[in-house]
């Protein structure tokens, strides 16, 4: 194979691999023989480099240009991506560090060659050139110092690893990390490796696409042209998660004619692998992606990177390095009820429902996740045997995402009824439903607004429900999300509050991001454990605490969903909390009208206690709502026992036992009965 045979091989990225291996496995062979006593006693004891030899049939003392200039001429008739040519202009490498790159590489390729290494360098079962070998192999002189300052060059950019990094550095072992090998050879796997997928530049969005805002789209659109110019070097993109961060970048890549490298699982800085990324960006003809989830006050340091960079970022956290020295930042807001409607009609397409207005109106969800649920929508339509969603198809198909995404950090509690089971006093009452309604018209409060004002309030509402034990507020929280069809979840402080600095601000900012992003009602029940006044800082303890205080403070007051807050104790709860809830409501211990008719409520139809026990019950035993719930459940279980209804001696022995639980005197007259259930 002369100069003539090189031109014929395919001008592709394969193809211009395989003559930069060639290249490098004749320097090697040259090499090599020159250790023995000829190149016939080489090839007898490593008989495998006769099929190179044959295969490309060199002319005679070819000289040290003959290479070179075969890829030169090469290149010259390739008018696409080659990811060598790529790789050696954007990190500035020459000829002699890639032939160094494909020589540490060959055992990548041909198995074969790693016997030989061990040979020349007296290593056992190495089977990977060392750096002392290298030196003799590229006639360098007795300190290599460009050899040495080659490989360095070459471990700064991930594109070799040093197998053995404890030994000598002369006798380091290196190798080629096999994701960088493929991309040399010109192939684009969809993961390379655990936590980074490419993407073909084919298959991305382009910006007639994306479903945003004429404003929003029309930035964007400007975006390429910066980037190419050099104008900035990074593109941040901020908002929630799966609201479409990554589908506004891959539309840039798309613009700028490449693919997409997507980092998920970005590494810890002094990880060899988030070396790679750049080079391997570069090779796949791609624009890098990192996806950064960052709790309060974390900052992310950007991989370094020779050419542009996207990063999806969410609401909080801070960025570093270069490349955030020259990014701009865009904000990805909450779609709006009409791009809702636009969303959820890409979603369910082809299974047209009567219900899209009020579906737009009623789920407030990140673009992402309204087409997660479209798609569940409709496997949950097809159960019913119908080819068209509706809202009852919806509402099952985000429940099923809140369970898979919050199930782990909260629980969640049924939601179902009505107000009218709950007996409070009026102003409760009007309360809750002023509270109802303020949430039900949440996104269009903003719009009647003044201009002073419409700044200043934004889609969350924040309630405090405060009053003694056993009054009705997680019941009011329950009645509130099944009025507002939503879902209701509650945070668990023992899974959330950590002893490790800054964990507890970290799992409580990533309970609140999925409460808005999957749109459900969010409880912090006894929140006083939590909201307690801030005290003055005498140990360190005292300083974290507040801190904590502080981030609730301000995530609270961010907060784009619905919030309710319960607390026994009022007075414990920071001023600071309070001035920030939209909705105070008092739960005051239930007077005995009300007491009445939670025992009304509460007894079921059928029952057989006399109405006179109920109003002495009520009017002289001031029990909360919680302890009369508890006597209908044990009077029911003492009913049960005796396969009857409930009797008048189920509810007044039931009473009696509450009152004991309390180490209370029971104010009624004891009438003379066995405790049901009791025996004779």
């Amino acid at each position: 194979m002369d100069m003539r045979n090189f031109l014929e091989l395919p001008a592709s990225p394969e193809g211009h691999f395989k003559l930069h291996f060639l290249a490098a496995a004749f320097h090697i062979i040259d090499e090599a023989a020159a250790s023995f006593a000829s190149e016939d006693a080489l090839l007898e004891q490593f008989p495998f480099l006769s099929g190179y030899i044959e295969e490309t049939r060199l002319p005679e003392n070819p000289g040290p240009h003959f290479w070179p200039d075969a890829i030169k001429a090469f290149e010259k008739r390739a008018a696409r991506h080659l990811p060598l040519r790529a790789l050696r202009e954007a990190a500035g490498l020459d000829y002699r560090a890639i032939s160094l790159l494909l020589a540490i590489g060959l055992i990548e390729e041909d198995a074969r060659f790693g016997p030989l290494f061990d040979a020349m360098q007296d290593a056992a079962a190495l089977h990977r050139p060392t750096l002392g070998l290298l030196n003799a192999w590229f006639r360098e002189p007795v300190d290599g110092g460009e050899v040495r300052h080659a490989v360095r060059r070459l471990r700064d950019l991930g594109l070799v690893q040093v197998v053995n990094p404890e030994a000598p550095r002369i006798e380091w072992a290196l190798h080629v990390p096999a994701m960088i090998w493929d991309a040399l050879r010109g192939e684009t796997p969809e993961s390379p490796a655990p936590g980074l997928h490419f993407r073909e530049a084919s298959t991305l969005p382009t910006e007639r696409d994306l479903l945003l805002p004429d404003a929003l789209r029309d930035r964007i659109a400007r975006v390429p042209a910066l980037l190419t110019s050099g104008e900035i070097s990074t593109v941040v993109l901020r908002g929630p998660r799966r609201n479409g961060r990554r589908t506004v970048l891959r539309s840039i890549a798309r613009a700028l004619g490449l693919g997409t490298l997507e980092i998920t699982a970005i590494a810890r800085p002094d990880d060899e692998r988030r070396r790679s990324i750049d080079s391997l960006a570069t090779l796949l003809h791609a624009l890098p992606i990192v996806t950064f989830d960052l709790a309060p006050g974390e900052t992310a340091e950007i991989p370094a990177r020779s050419g542009p960079l996207g990063v999806a970022l969410g609401k909080q956290g801070g960025l570093a390095g270069p490349g955030a020295e020259s990014a701009i930042t865009l904000v990805l807001p909450m779609p709006d009820p009409a791009a809702r409607r636009r969303h959820w009609e890409a979603g369910i397409k082809g299974h047209a429902s009567d219900d899209l207005d009020e579906i737009a109106d009623r789920f407030r969800m990140t673009s992402g996740n309204i087409q997660r649920a479209a798609s569940l929508a409709h496997s949950y339509a097809l159960l019913r045997q119908s080819t068209s969603v509706s809202l009852a198809d919806v509402r099952d198909a985000s429940r099923a995402l809140n369970r898979q995404a919050l199930d782990t950090l909260a629980t969640r509690l049924d939601a179902d009824g009505s107000f009218s089971s709950l007996a409070v006093s009026p102003e409760a009452r009007r309360d809750l439903d002023h509270l109802v309604a303020r949430c039900q018209r949440r996104e269009h409060l903003q719009a009647a607004l003044g201009e002073a004002l419409r700044g200043q309030v934004g889609p969350g509402v924040r309630a405090l429900f405060q009053g003694p034990s056993g009054t009705g507020k997680t019941l009011a929280a329950k009645l509130l999300a099944a009025e507002l069809g939503m879902d209701l979840y509650r945070i668990e402080l023992a899974s959330v509050v950590s002893k490790f600095i800054g964990e507890t601000e970290k799992n409580l900012g990533q309970i609140f991001a999925l409460a808005e992003e999957l749109d459900i009602v969010l409880l912090l029940d006894e929140g006083d454990s939590l909201l307690t006044q801030r005290t003055a800082v005498h140990t360190s303890n005292d300083r974290y605490a507040n801190l904590e205080t502080n981030y609730l403070l301000q995530r609270i007051e961010s907060f784009e969903g619905i919030l309710i807050v319960t607390t026994n104790a009022g007075d414990l709860i920071d001023s600071a909390f309070q001035r920030r809830m939209d909705v105070v409501i008092d739960f005051r211990a239930p007077e005995a009208a009300e007491r009445l008719r939670i025992w009304q409520l509460h007894l079921p139809d059928g029952h057989a206690v006399d109405a006179a026990l109920l109003r002495d019950l009520s009017a002289r035993c001031a029990l909360s709502g919680g302890q009369i719930k508890n006597a209908v459940l044990h009077a029911s279980l003492l009913a049960l026992s005796e396969g009857r209804a409930i009797a008048t001696a189920h509810v007044e022995a039931a009473v009696q036992r509450e009152y004991k639980k309390t180490g209370g005197v029971y104010p009624l007259k004891r009438r003379a009965i066995e405790p049901p259930g009791s025996g004779s």
